[in-house]
């Protein structure tokens, strides 16, 4: 990570399900005491917030992209995000690499089968449309700084565990 007058922006990305949102909290408190000041965000607090409920292709698209401005107003403001967002468009990783200078992309790899049969994700269950990973094709990361491997064999407190230390060898 580059500017220390920047915040730092830990970017969790993978499907719904994948467990981002709990890997986020569960870091939450390591990532204050060692960085600072930070937020946490998940992509669904922010389709509250801004009533994002449109779900097509182009929709979900522009709402990552906000979610990235988003963050970046916010980091630089020297306070540190955490967002878990299913995000998975390959333009918007592009974006936070060129305009977010403290910018850590993680990707939360999950079998989506395996989500759906563990997980209890309404949308995955009835015949919804516009799903990423299920009718929609998800664009997973090529070369994420982290990748953490949930095959739901493992806690998410281990995989948290797991994060924080590839976070340190990254930093």
């Amino acid at each position: 990570m580059k500017n220390k007058n920047k915040g730092k922006l830990f970017w969790i990305t993978g499907l719904s399900g994948s467990g981002k949102t709990t890997i986020a909290e569960k870091i939450k408190d390591k990532i204050s005491k060692k960085y600072g000041q930070t937020l946490i965000i998940s992509g669904d607090d922010l389709r509250k917030i801004f009533k994002y409920y449109k779900f097509s292709r182009n929709k979900r698209l522009q709402y990552a992209l906000n979610y990235s401005k988003f963050c970046k107003y916010i980091t630089d403001q020297n306070i540190n995000v955490i967002i878990s967002t299913v995000s998975l468009f390959h333009k918007v990783r592009k974006w936070n690499r060129s305009n977010i200078q403290n910018y850590l992309e993680i990707y939360i790899k999950a079998d989506i089968a395996k989500i759906i049969k563990k997980k209890k994700k309404f949308f995955y269950k009835g015949n919804y449309k516009n799903v990423i990973g299920k009718n929609m094709k998800a664009e997973f990361p090529k070369k994420p700084d982290i990748i953490i491997e949930n095959n739901f064999k493992r806690s998410l407190n281990a995989l948290s565990k797991e994060l924080m230390k590839k976070i340190k060898i990254k930093k």
